[in-house]
């Protein structure tokens, strides 16, 4: 029988004693591991408690995987600290670049996608996989740019890198409807280029619009409801997926009531439910 997809949440310290109150709703808990690589030993045991009590993923904000600069050993060994204490179902980071030249930028940002960062992100696989002890899955990310210097689409690039790193995907739905709709491109048409039989993950979100001059951009920023169009990619992923999916809801601030959270995470059952539903029909 093949393993169950998961429906869960992201761990917040504002969410914290409500997610724990209704893990009979909650399927699976991320972790944004950075947030703990410095943890006290208290904060660390409460880690170890939450992994008893529901299955945790780590997702990584910082390593910066997506770049021609080697990754940096000490964030690697942080990682790998984690992942040997939490045992977690699999770990994440973004297909990004945040640092260079000995400074951090401050923001996850798309490289330019060129040979040269395919080649660069799946040096830095080996080297995660060889400090962590697993290699990650890989994030797409948003952009508010189409990067620079670029001589192929973000379809393309992603599907490149994730063979050449031979690693799984997390797909950000979230981030693929805000670069169709900022750069005129249907999200939906899309899939079927993506390695859709290497996704394991996939996160939900929300967003907003931002405006200047003559300029419009709609901008993951994680405070908002996740938006029907989402929700619709959710289904279509569900058809078109082979493998079982560990689908995360991702909320950063601007809280609303749990219950309004739970009615998210129900609604992400029900959307690939259906999705999964009709996929004999897709088959035949």
């Amino acid at each position: 029988m093949q393993a169950p997809d998961r429906i869960g949440i992201g761990w917040r310290p504002a969410l914290a004693a409500a997610i724990l109150a209704h893990l009979d709703q909650i399927d699976v808990v991320e972790i944004i591991a950075d947030d703990h690589f410095g943890a006290s030993a208290r904060d660390l045991r409460a880690l170890d408690t939450l992994a008893r009590e529901a299955p945790v993923v780590l997702h990584g904000i910082g390593l910066g995987l997506a770049s021609c600069v080697a990754v940096e050993g000490r964030r690697l060994e942080a990682m790998a600290r984690l992942v040997d204490r939490l045992h977690p179902l699999f770990w994440s980071e973004h297909l990004a670049f945040v640092r260079g030249g000995g400074r951090e930028i401050g923001h996850l940002a798309a490289p330019p996608r060129v040979e040269a960062t395919i080649e660069g992100t799946a040096s830095n696989v080996v080297r995660a996989r060889s400090v962590v002890g697993a290699s990650p899955l890989l994030e797409n990310v948003a952009t508010l740019i189409d990067p620079p210097g670029s001589d192929r689409d973000e379809i393309s690039w992603i599907r490149q890198t994730c063979r050449a790193a031979d690693v799984g995907l997390l797909l950000d739905l979230h981030n693929l409807h805000a670069n169709a709709v900022n750069f005129g491109f249907d999200a939906l048409a899309t899939l079927d280029g993506l390695p859709l039989d290497r996704v394991v993950g996939v996160h939900l979100a929300g967003g907003r619009w931002i405006s200047w001059g003559e300029h419009r951009r709609l901008l993951d920023d994680h405070l908002h409801d996740v938006p029907d169009a989402v929700f619709h990619l959710l289904e279509a992923v569900g058809t078109r997926a082979p493998r079982p999916m560990t689908v995360g809801l991702e909320r950063d601030g601007a809280f609303p009531p749990m219950e309004h959270l739970l009615a998210e995470l129900a609604r992400a059952r029900h959307a690939l439910a259906v999705g999964r539903a009709r996929r004999p029909r897709a088959a035949s």
